[in-house]
């Protein structure tokens, strides 16, 4: 099979190709798009633990704990004790991180914008539905 007929080389390139609109969007800010989709899920709902944000982003625990640090150290959010549960922590916003929303969100319909800059709005929609298809239904 060629390259270019493979499903996994051609979404990758797909994805890397946007990625790095995303991170260029976001440079200003100091954010990265790891660290933008933690902080999304945070703006839409505070205080979630670490496994939470893992399971709503696709991604592994490990993986989540190192945006976290990253966050904290810039001062973005704050890991504290889960009143509902002392075993885990909750993962809380600072007033920092609150203040970059309306920045990042806008940031982030840039990012869009120039990634489908050369579809038409039927074909956005019908990209979105194929690649709904590829991902695995909960």
């Amino acid at each position: 099979m060629e390259l270019d007929q493979c499903i996994n080389f051609v979404l990758t390139k797909a994805q890397q190709s946007v990625y790095q609109l995303f991170k260029t969007e976001l440079h200003s800010y100091g954010v990265t798009p790891g660290q933008y989709g933690i902080l999304k899920c945070l703006w839409d709902k505070n205080g979630q633990t670490a496994k939470q944000l893992a399971e709503q982003l696709f991604l592994d625990s490990s993986t989540v704990t190192g945006i976290l640090d990253r966050l904290e150290n810039k001062g973005l959010v704050k890991r504290q004790p889960n009143s509902r549960d002392r075993r885990s922590l909750q993962v809380v916003l600072t007033n920092k991180g609150r203040e970059l929303e309306g920045p990042l969100s806008q940031a982030i319909v840039r990012a869009n914008q120039k990634a489908l800059l050369k579809l038409e709005d039927d074909e956005i929609k019908q990209l979105q539905q194929l690649l709904g298809k590829l991902t695995p239904q909960e």
